[in-house]
């Protein structure tokens, strides 16, 4: 009698369980939505979408992750870290055996949109299809077009990851994605105008700029994806940089810049605040200095209408010229080692050499940009094709981590910054787990 009871109980007890397995198997497997199903592509593309294909590529920096200098464009190859292991970035040229020469439209779409390669593979999300699923279809059919078109194939094997099993298996981002990827294009908001939709758009869509400068949770997701979060482009701290707030904070964000200065820093890469720097070299370089004026505009439209946290950021920061001791630790390898470029009172020579009276680095809690820079130089920033003359030197052979420590706790605490004291164990940290600049940095002709 008991075994029958346990036996009907069992079944009943399998049953919702089968459905669930079934459920879960069905939801991980499937391929998402795409208005492209029924697609079919005319080749060759008109010269004019394939052109607009190569702009929407600018727009969405699609070069930062898939070239590698002196290699072919677009062939993958770059290393990325993730707390799970290294993954590596793959070739999406339109190499039938290695790229993504072999992709329909709806293929290339879902990949694209929703992080799902042919077959239900799972992409990473490193790959940041969290935002650019809100690019619109004709984006996403342009930029097919120039990918298919407008790109050299490119017979680059692709690197396998090293995260171990079971942290490989990549259905459960099937379910990560179901709670943090949205799953619909860009929606102009009627109460905005032309110019705030369209920055909106680019900043949130293409541009992701929330992927580097806005915090992350604990399942690794942004904590906002638009502007209806506070936490969206607040800053965050990234691959041992410190990517700062893109909203109105006065110290750690664009409170101080106007809608031109935030144009002629995305256009010429500096301006009287600062000078790119880290691994926004990359996206100046290959990015943003390439966009059309209109959409610089229009990003710095949107950018402006985000408030700041005065309850985060503190009290606006203001110059106050020196007057603690120059016998202060630190004090002294700042005016051997910084101040020619700097100026003895922090005020650098705009807009070629950046002020550190003032600047974000100085002012954020967190100091990992400050150490970072210091230890390692900056990239080359190419603009118009020119080389600049002036590159922030590598410091991590002239100085010990305790005299990297005391110059960047002076600059922190001197001139009205008030980003707070650095520690040597921090520079060693940094030390050991980043690389010098590159002298030759990805620079994309890509036509």
């Amino acid at each position: 009698m008991n075994n029958r009871r346990f036996a009907r109980t069992a079944g009943w007890l399998a049953l919702p369980c089968l459905v669930a397995a079934g459920l879960l198997a069905w939801y991980v497997t499937r391929e998402p939505a795409t208005p492209f199903e029924q697609a079919q592509a005319a080749t060759p593309f008109e010269p004019a979408v394939v052109s607009r294909g190569e702009y929407v590529a600018r727009l969405s920096d699609c070069v930062a992750c898939h070239s590698l200098p002196g290699k072919a464009p677009f062939a993958g190859g770059l290393e990325m870290a993730t707390p799970l292991g290294a993954i590596h970035a793959t070739n999406i040229t339109p190499d039938k055996q290695h790229g993504i020469g072999a992709y329909t439209l709806a293929d290339f779409d879902r990949a694209v949109r929703h992080g799902v390669a042919p077959g239900g593979r799972r992409l990473y999300p490193a790959m940041p299809y969290p935002s650019y699923v809100k690019l619109s279809d004709d984006d996403i059919k342009a930029l097919y077009a120039f990918f298919m078109q407008g790109v050299q194939p490119a017979n680059q094997p692709n690197i396998p990851s090293d995260i171990p099993w079971p942290l490989n298996l990549r259905w459960p981002i099937a379910l990560w994605n179901g709670v943090f990827a949205p799953t619909a294009s860009y929606a102009t908001k009627p109460n905005q105008d032309a110019l705030w939709n369209r920055g909106a758009y680019i900043v949130q869509g293409p541009g992701h700029c929330g992927s580097c400068h806005t915090p992350r949770g604990l399942a690794f997701n942004e904590k906002a994806l638009d502007e209806s979060g506070a936490p969206f482009l607040a800053g965050a701290l990234l691959d041992g940089w410190y990517a700062p707030s893109l909203r109105q904070d006065p110290n750690t964000g664009l409170g101080r810049w106007d809608e031109a200065q935030i144009v002629q820093f995305l256009k010429t890469g500096r301006n009287a605040h600062a000078v790119v720097y880290g691994s926004m070299t990359e996206a100046f370089n290959n990015s943003t200095q390439f966009m059309q004026d209109d959409d610089l505009a229009a990003i710095a439209r949107y950018l402006k209408s985000l408030p700041g946290d005065p309850q985060r950021d503190g009290t606006p920061w203001q110059y106050q010229a020196v007057t603690a001791s120059q016998d202060a630790p630190g004090a002294h390898t700042y005016a051997t080692r910084c101040a020619s470029c700097h100026g003895l009172d922090g005020k650098g020579q705009p807009e070629w050499m950046p002020p550190l009276a003032g600047a974000t680095s100085a002012l954020a809690k967190e100091s990992a940009s400050a150490i970072n820079i210091t230890l390692n130089g900056s990239q080359r920033v190419v603009a118009a094709g020119v080389p600049d003359a002036y590159r922030m030197p590598a410091f991590r052979e002239q100085l010990s981590d305790q005299e990297i420590a005391e110059v960047l706790s002076y600059v922190r605490g001197t001139w009205g910054n008030n980003g707070g004291a650095v520690d040597a164990k921090a520079v060693g940290k940094l030390r050991g787990h980043t690389d010098p600049a590159s002298s030759s940095p990805i620079i994309l002709h890509m036509r």
